[in-house]
């Protein structure tokens, strides 16, 4: 399969043949499992935002849903309020795409209007039957992502019988099913979805066997960023797994990873241009 050289998004084509893109972390939640509550005031999250951007972000991703294991759904209502605010800002300001993480199609639709251009959907467009119809309208870019079950139960108990093959092969259906119903395939992008639905073992054979993602021929998005799989293999608390975040993007990077999901942008960027540097991994920073 081809390598995908750009994502549409709105109408933007977001250029993804060199280095990895770095895509940027504004959580305007209280509880998200990393940084909940440091950047729920809107005007934090948007200086946040704007310093992830001068910081080398490609993309910022804003989410007002927390989505970590056990977590409660947040009505569309209270969701919307904490985005709205924080998307208009950064859209105006930042220069850079604007992602909203959300899988109901009400945030969606307001979150496009108020200037972004990626609908990042940790249900793959499956929780909200209006949700493809929202994204098809407005032309925006979509992260489908996998999950076994929903945030509330998915890691009660994880089974797969080959979690690869499984992930990809779901993956492909969504993929088909987004296209069938009228989607340009230029405007998807892939998730495995680290840690949602997943054992350690199953996110370590993910990670291991990216490859098999980067075949299905649209850019590969890996969120590893201080997620609990970092803490089982360091031993390191939330607020202490940044060398551990960075040697997996690093990984997956190396594995063929296009976008890497982060909340520390600079390290991250500097991790890759130094690995791009010593394995001929490509590298368009400049």
């Amino acid at each position: 399969m081809t390598r995908p050289t750009t994502w549409l998004c709105r109408g933007r084509r977001i250029a993804i043949s060199g280095r990895p893109l770095v895509m940027g972390i504004v959580n305007v939640t209280p509880d998200s499992f990393s940084d909940g509550g440091v950047h729920f005031d809107p005007d934090r999250a948007v200086e946040h935002g704007l310093r992830l951007a001068s910081d080398g972000a490609d993309i910022l991703d804003v989410g007002g849903e927390s989505t970590r294991p056990g977590a409660a759904e947040v009505p569309a209502e209270e969701e919307l309020r904490r985005v709205l605010p924080v998307i208009r800002g950064l859209a105006a300001r930042c220069g850079i795409p604007v992602s909203v993480d959300t899988r109901k199609a009400a945030v969606a639709e307001g979150a496009l209007e108020a200037g972004a251009s990626i609908v990042n959907d940790v249900s793959a467009l499956v929780h909200d039957p209006e949700m493809t119809a929202t994204v098809l309208r407005a032309g925006a870019g979509v992260v489908l992502m996998h999950m076994q079950g929903t945030p509330a139960d998915m890691q009660n108990a994880p089974c797969y019988g080959d979690v690869v093959g499984e992930v990809a092969g779901w993956l492909k259906a969504r993929m088909k099913c987004a296209v069938e119903a009228g989607l340009d395939p230029e405007t998807l992008c892939l998730d495995p979805g680290i840690g949602f639905g997943k054992r350690p073992e199953h996110n370590i054979s993910l990670l291991g066997g990216l490859d098999r993602f980067v075949r299905l021929g649209r850019p590969v998005l890996i969120g590893l960023s201080r997620k609990s799989i970092v803490g089982i293999l360091t031993g390191r608390g939330t607020s202490e797994r940044l060398a551990g975040s960075l040697a997996g993007a690093v990984f997956a990077a190396m594995r063929g990873a296009h976008i890497l999901r982060v909340h520390d942008v600079r390290e991250t960027r500097d991790a890759v241009a130094v690995v791009s540097a010593l394995t001929g991994l490509p590298d368009d920073s400049g």
